[in-house]
């Protein structure tokens, strides 16, 4: 029973190979040439080498915006900012030097329109950052699967060493036995 439950298992793993590898005419055969094509060939890449070299020039503002509004001195400045407009134009300026009155309108359209610009920008980012993510478990997942095979092809090669030297100390065995009796 285990050892159909292996098969299974094998099977299964070699049609994961075939999906990892794009081959569809692997064959049982095949098994030990492929492992030696994994074992060979390196499976892992660096995901954000790879993302660098194919960022744009929009992709690289995108990040530097998250990157910029993101952070505790933007917060800190923005605030103050807004501090310093509400004190400019409640407390310091009045009447007709006010350039925003109180229900401070103009402030009101200039923070509706960098939200509305912020947002999709960092987004942007946020979308890049979730597409690298994704690569970057495919490549575990392979990495993984290869080390998984690899492991398991040893496993049986283990598996047979131990078996021919159970074979080799039984012969010797008997082979003492028969000089003992001679």
């Amino acid at each position: 029973m285990d050892m159909v439950i292996k098969m299974e298992k094998r099977k299964t793993k070699k049609e994961i190979v075939k999906m990892l590898l794009k081959n569809n005419e692997l064959e049982e055969s095949d098994e030990e040439e492929l492992l030696n094509l994994l074992i060979d060939q390196p499976i892992s890449i660096d995901i954000d080498k790879q993302e660098e070299a194919k960022m744009t020039k929009g992709d690289r503002i995108a990040d530097k915006v998250s990157e910029i509004a993101g952070s505790w001195s933007f917060i800190i400045g923005f605030s103050s900012f807004l501090l310093f407009w509400i004190i400019l134009n409640a407390f310091i300026l009045t009447g007709d030097k006010q350039i925003d009155a109180y229900p401070f309108i103009l402030l009101n359209l200039l923070l509706s329109c960098l939200a509305a610009l912020q947002a999709p920008i960092i987004m942007m980012s946020q979308n890049r950052q979730a597409a690298k993510d994704s690569l970057r478990n495919q490549n575990d997942y392979r990495t993984d699967l290869k080390s998984e095979l690899i492991l398991e092809d040893l496993h049986a090669k283990m598996e047979k060493i131990l078996k021919n030297q159970k074979v080799i100390i039984e012969k010797l065995e008997k082979d003492s036995d028969n000089e003992i009796n001679k």
